[in-house]
């Protein structure tokens, strides 16, 4: 089969696998077949439409939304469509929207409906988070930016119609305070500096519900407190601040820029400030006590005013850790005589907390207290006091003054609301020509006394050395006499010695005597006691001696007996053994042996000339080791 044959007889089999190769292509133009991922929309522009009512698009619309020519508002979700030709409907691949963690996401309508004028953000409409355009459209949706935001999560956006920015959530940190301005709403009342207080926003993440409440743009009156929240900063800026802290022993007095007029609480009696209720504008009758406070430094300020006691010096050299008294200066004052001395004054004040509004209505501060009462006040009466005496008296009468000053000082300060607890004067410096002059005369009456006492000093020497030299005098006599008297006790002594010592001899002697007597007559009795013992010893002795020698004799003889016997008998079985010539020559024998008499020469044993020699040297050991052997038995057999 020729190859033109072959294809003509498997032309189907071409058709099938370019079939199953281009099959996508083959339906998206036959039937029109589209497939959406799983992870993509499909955003559709329709190409043209041929006949209808709806073929072209109104003015000033960019999405279609029902059926015209142009981007579609409807969006293909993950899925199977047909009769999508492509030479009328052109479909684009396009990813979900993703708001990660921590964010939020900002939309920008490029079609809808104008925005009303004066307003700059597009009012909230259903549309399941910007999901469904056509809805959006529908329910009149504005363009522009939007109030609505979307949160963190994947959304099937229709690009054509939405831009999504994204952008970080609101975050107070911890301590801090959000100061909020409001960029769209309702105008500020006139006489207002801050929109007024409006609820159920949920901390202004839901902006649409203020403005629909009838909410404000710019500063609000409110603040937001440390959190992380959902808010549109195209309609919403938040600033942090720090909380306001009310230290232990102060109170802050509440200044409110923002509120109604209120009516003053303090009645006809108090005519310096407008003192009203929380909530209005003015000072706050009730003030804050320690402790911090979300305080909005936009629309109200806290005064800090001490509550505890305030020392405040007019010293050059000093001032308070409070630093109310730091442009307070030592006073200069001019005495009667016209001498110019400068003193140190200390001020302790205390200022009740019920009453510290009124002191923060009557001066606005606490550094205006000190600078326009405390200061001209204290300073003035010093200057007062100085002209009506001269620089002596106003020395020595310091404590009197100072016990004036105070209770002149507690009179004008009740009528501030300040307590005066005291006044104390502390350094005095006067005029160096004048100290010199009172220094030189206190010198020379000082010398004066000096010179009288040791006047009297020498006056009362002399009368000493006369008492002295009358002393040593009365010294001597009393000596003597001591002498005398000395003498005449010694002699008394030595009379009184020599009796005593004839009479210790006589009682010796009595008692020597007697003493010897005694030793006498107990010698004679141990003499006596001791010749007694002696014969009954001697006695006894003669006869354990005699009992011994008769028991030792005895038992001797029964030895010598037995040994004799015993020998006899030996030495009649040895003669029977031997005989008796044999037993003689044994016993001579013997005998050398044991008295080690040498017989035989030690040369001979030691060696000779002849062979004979050493022989009978060897015969002769031999013979005496014998005789020792044998005489070693005896005496084992005698001891035992």
């Amino acid at each position: 089969m020729t190859f033109p044959d072959m294809i003509a007889s498997y032309w189907w089999v071409a058709v099938l696998v370019l079939s199953l190769v281009l099959y996508k292509i083959i339906l998206r133009v036959i039937f029109g077949m589209v497939i959406v991922p799983e992870d993509k929309i499909g955003l559709v522009t329709k190409k043209f439409v041929l006949f209808g009512a709806n073929r072209e698009l109104p003015d000033g619309r960019i999405i279609a939304t029902k059926g015209e020519a142009g981007f579609q508002a409807r969006t293909l979700a993950p899925g199977l469509y047909w009769f999508m030709w492509p030479w009328q409907y052109s479909v684009d691949m396009v990813a979900f929207t993703v708001i990660p963690e921590g964010k939020i996401g900002l939309v920008l309508s490029k079609d809808g409906a104008e925005i009303p004028t004066g307003r700059i953000l597009a009012r909230r409409v259903e549309s399941d988070n910007f999901q469904d355009a056509f809805r959006f459209l529908e329910s009149g949706g504005q363009r522009g930016r939007q109030t609505a935001y979307i949160t963190a999560g994947s959304y099937r956006i229709n690009t054509y119609l939405f831009e999504v920015a994204i952008t970080d959530q609101v975050i107070v940190q911890e301590n801090m305070v959000g100061i909020v301005t409001t960029l769209d709403g309702d105008p500020i009342k006139i006489g207002q500096i801050a929109g007024k207080y409006i609820d159920g926003h949920n901390n202004f993440q839901d902006i649409d519900t203020f403005m629909n409440s009838g909410g404000n743009r710019g500063l609000q009156p409110q603040v937001i407190l440390a959190g992380s929240y959902y808010i549109n900063p195209w309609a919403v800026q938040v600033e942090q601040i720090p909380m306001t802290d009310v230290p232990i022993g102060h109170v802050g007095v509440v200044i409110s820029y923002i509120g109604e007029d209120g009516k003053d609480v303090t009645g006809d009696t108090f005519k310096h400030g407008n003192i009203v209720t929380k909530g209005e504008r003015g000072v706050w009758m009730e003030p804050l006590g320690p402790g911090k406070y979300p305080v909005n430094s936009y629309t109200m300020k806290v005064e800090l005013v001490p509550t505890t006691n305030l020392v405040l010096n007019w010293a050059n050299a000093r001032s308070e850790s409070h630093d109310l008294d730091k442009n307070l200066s030592t006073i200069t004052v001019r005495s009667r005589d016209g001498f110019p001395f400068n003193l140190d004054v200390a001020q302790i004040i205390h200022v009740p907390a019920n009453e510290a509004p009124k002191v923060i209505a009557r001066f606005g501060s606490m550094t205006n207290l000190v600078s326009q009462v405390l200061e001209p006040t204290i300073g003035n009466y010093f200057r007062n006091s100085a002209q009506d005496s001269d620089v002596i008296s106003f020395l020595t009468t310091r404590k009197e003054r100072q016990e004036s000053a105070r209770e002149h000082i507690r009179h004008v300060l009740e009528e501030y609301n300040v307590n005066a607890v005291d006044t104390l004067i502390g350094d005095i410096v006067p005029p160096e020509a004048l100290m010199k002059t009172l220094t030189d005369r206190k010198i020379a009456q000082e010398e004066e006394k000096t010179y009288e006492t040791q006047r009297m000093a020498q006056e009362k020497r002399q009368g000493v050395e006369r008492e002295t030299a009358i002393a040593d005098m009365q010294k001597e006599i009393v000596k003597a006499q001591q002498s005398v008297e000395i003498s005449q006790r010694t002699a008394d002594a030595t009379v009184k010695k020599a009796e005593g010592d004839a009479t210790s001899l006589k009682l010796q002697v009595n008692a020597e005597a007697e003493a010897t007597k005694m030793r006498a007559n107990a010698e004679a009795e141990a003499t006596k006691l001791r010749a007694g013992a002696q014969a009954a010893a001697t006695k006894m002795n003669a006869e354990a001696e005699a009992e011994m020698i008769s028991k030792t004799g005895n038992a001797e003889a029964e030895k010598i007996l037995a040994i004799g016997k015993s020998t006899a008998e030996a030495y009649e079985l040895q003669v029977k053994a031997m005989g008796g010539d044999n037993f003689t020559r044994y016993k001579i024998t013997e005998e050398i042996g044991k008295n080690e008499i040498k017989i035989i020469p030690d040369i001979i044993i030691n060696g000779s000339n002849g062979t004979d020699g050493s022989l009978n040297g060897l015969m002769g050991l031999k013979l005496m080791d014998m005789l020792n052997e044998k005489n070693k038995e005896e005496n084992r057999e005698t001891n035992n």
